[in-house]
């Protein structure tokens, strides 16, 4: 029996749907009464994969109600966008778009992305509307520092004040929902052995790496972002970089890699070697970064805590 494979392109009205073997295509709201149109739809043919690109704040509505009910595939814009070239397409509207990704969901063989659970959707909220709100608070200090109208000072204390309640209220709910699951409680638990990674941090990094415990080694730090990348042509060789990967994950790693530079024996030798290799300070604490995300990684897939190498 063949299996199908559905390009879908996500606008906030409607959602463009192609399925690739026999050309069909259609188009529903998107919205409740779209969703439960495209389910009848999909259910006429047994489904290999859905692919679909992220589009902000309108594909969240569409990859709930599908997760766990079909196997999607969430892919990188810019590389559908590549793939549209490669395959010499230059027009681009939405019913080109869901061709485009059925096509190149058969051409790359995609395997469909684990299930995603109510958890980890509200996690990822609260995790953005945190974010926002740490950005706030950095603009509203900066403010102050240089605000010399008393009135002005007087409100931009009492946002500060609001905003700090604001964050803590979130930390608070993001502590609750982990504690609430038993996979993700034990899992911070291994988290927060490892010095240099605190309660926030353990939160991070489980919202936005919630393979962690599943992955190869290299895998982890590809994710993150955190794996140079060589520049070679020829005879000439150019600097390797990172790039790419999950930004708000590669951030949440900086300061605990700072921290862990001081009072985590291992990363701290780990260090200190590399500055006298003759390393710059930023090369050697995106190395940590890797390396802090690498141990979590195997601890947590070993189901243990962390323990000092030499006490």
């Amino acid at each position: 029996m063949t299996e199908h494979t559905i390009g879908i392109d996500i606008s906030k009205t409607h959602l463009d749907a192609f399925r690739l073997e026999d050309q069909a295509a259609r188009q529903f709201e998107n919205s409740v009464r779209g969703f439960r149109a495209l389910i009848k739809w999909l259910c006429q043919k047994p489904v290999a994969r859905i692919v679909f690109e992220p589009t902000g704040p309108y594909h969240r509505a569409f990859e709930t109600a599908l997760s766990g009910k079909f196997p999607l595939v969430k892919v990188n814009p810019l590389q559908a966008r590549r793939f549209a070239e490669a395959c010499g397409t230059r027009a681009k509207t939405d019913a080109v778009d869901a061709r485009i990704l059925a096509r190149m969901g058969v051409a790359l063989k995609l395997e469909p992305d684990a299930p995603v659970s109510e958890t980890l959707f509200a996690l990822k909220d609260l995790q953005v509307a945190r974010a926002g709100l740490v950005k706030e608070r950095v603009r509203l200090r900066n403010r102050s520092h240089v605000q010399l109208n008393p009135v002005l000072k007087r409100q931009i204390k009492v946002r500060l004040t609001l905003v700090e309640r604001q964050i803590a209220e979130l930390d608070a709910e993001i502590a609750k929902h982990i504690t609430h699951d038993e996979d993700l409680g034990r899992k911070r638990e291994i988290l927060c052995s490892i010095p240099g990674i605190g309660q926030i941090a353990a939160a991070l990094i489980l919202t936005f790496l919630p393979e962690i415990g599943t992955l190869e080694r290299k895998q982890a730090g590809s994710l993150a972002g955190l794996v140079p990348h060589n520049r070679e042509s020829g005879q000439w060789k150019g600097k390797s970089f990172i790039s790419g990967g999950r930004k708000p994950l590669r951030d949440a790693l900086y300061m605990p890699a700072l921290v862990a530079m001081r009072f985590n024996p291992d990363l701290r030798a780990k260090y200190a070697e590399l500055r006298e290799a003759g390393k710059p300070a930023k090369v050697a604490i995106v190395t940590l970064m890797r390396k802090l995300l690498e141990t979590a990684n195997a601890l947590v897939k070993a189901n243990r805590l962390w323990v000092e190498k030499h006490p």
